[in-house]
């Protein structure tokens, strides 16, 4: 795919679709402005070459209706503070009223479209709507790597009626990480996966076990893999349906040759609150009426040595209820191991970034993908739809 430093911009209506889908406290304000952050050189690149930028986004699920919580005036108000400079908000993201605001715009000024799902027409990627957002443009960028896994008018629909599409530098990055980290990735290559459920991860350790060397699974989603052995579980979260299929999995991973991780301790507690009571057990040893809520000790240890020679770490899921500090000692130490290895290390979904940022440990790892869903999508070897839009606009 085409990137925006291969396209002229002088004087054109650059319309870049970005991720502004920010946290706000109760007055209004955004809480985490690491999203807004990640658009800026893209911004700034356009806005170098005397484009008139239009920046469009989501925020929220106003399920098609205008409601003002779901506004992008708190996005527009950081923007201007950020590139220090006028940011107009749009009444609308279509219609006469935004194409006159379109039609006053000079080079090198903004404008904010109000939020794209005020119109159901989005996320139906209803081919009315994409056109009427081509109308307002005459290149497309995209650089919301975090929506291009869904087939929305303002991600896949608007490629169709603009002539001119290509990457921002979000997204060129994402995809460039990607690629180095799982297609040709210096090797050993590590997967790490956690998280609640196995069902949500299922087409990501498949299509892993194919080209990964190892293997960890952590997490809530482990349980069911531990019980599938034969281990009792207690009252852990456990999807029983899949039992089978972890089975299955890990014969699999002996198949090809692939070590696989699973935890040998956990920290259980008689109950899913903070202040629980809580022990450390052996997988075998797990009570009954008890719950696992993080790896124990000495599954970190054995994980952090799993690590020790790899050259390419992925990692998706934390290894317990780290939003509990008493939940939170398994996630942290994998966090350890990532920063402290030789590898180049990537992490993705909004939970293990999460994650990482309250360890204080963002710039210590290699990439932090801006995309849950589509990091996951990428890991379970399919096409993302905003990519593909892109490659075939080449």
């Amino acid at each position: 795919m085409k990137n925006i430093k291969e396209l002229d911009l002088n004087n054109k209506r650059v319309m870049i679709r970005v991720d502004l889908n920010v946290p706000l406290d109760d007055q209004g304000n955004v809480t985490d402005d690491t999203r807004i952050l990640g658009v800026l050189p893209t911004l700034r690149y356009a806005i170098s070459r005397n484009a008139k930028v239009i920046v469009c986004s989501h925020c929220g699920r106003p399920k098609g209706q205008r409601q003002e919580k779901f506004s992008m005036a708190p996005a527009a108000k950081r923007l201007a503070q950020l590139l220090e400079t006028e940011v107009q908000l749009a009444p609308d993201c279509i219609g006469p009223e935004v194409q006159a605001c379109v039609e006053k715009m000079q080079s090198g000024d903004i404008l904010l479209l109000e939020n794209l799902r005020f119109h159901d027409g989005e996320t139906k990627n209803d081919p009315q709507f994409a056109r009427q957002l081509a109308d307002l443009a005459d290149v497309y960028i995209n650089d919301a790597f975090a929506v291009s896994h869904r087939a929305h008018a303002s991600v896949e629909g608007i490629t169709h009626f603009v002539g001119e599409c290509a990457a921002g530098l979000l997204l060129q990055k994402e995809m460039d990480y990607f690629n180095r980290s799982i297609s040709h990735a210096a090797r050993p290559l590590v997967a790490v996966l956690g998280g609640a459920k196995v069902s949500s991860k299922l087409g990501a350790i498949r299509n892993m076990l194919d080209r990964v060397d190892k293997m960890i699974i952590g997490g809530a989603m482990a349980n069911t893999f531990i019980k599938s052995q034969g281990f009792q579980t207690g009252s852990s979260l456990v999807e029983d349906d899949l039992l089978e299929t972890a089975r299955e999995l890990i014969a699999l991973a002996r198949e090809k040759g692939v070590q696989l991780y699973l935890p040998v301790d956990c920290i259980v507690a008689d109950r899913f609150t903070p202040d629980a009571a809580t022990k450390k057990v052996t997988i075998q040893d797990i009570p009954e009426n008890w719950m696992a809520l993080d790896i124990g000790p000495a599954t970190s240890i054995l994980f952090n040595e799993a690590l020790d020679d790899a050259q390419t770490i992925v990692w998706n899921g934390p290894m317990g209820a780290f939003e509990m500090a008493a939940y939170a000692k398994g996630s942290y130490a994998m966090v350890q191991s990532l920063t402290s290895s030789n590898a180049m290390t990537v992490v993705g979904g909004g939970d293990t970034n999460a994650l990482v940022n309250q360890a204080g440990a963002g710039q210590d790892v290699s990439y932090m993908s801006t995309g849950g869903g589509a990091f996951l999508m990428l890991m379970e070897g399919k096409d993302l739809p905003g990519v593909t839009a892109l490659e075939e606009k080449v």
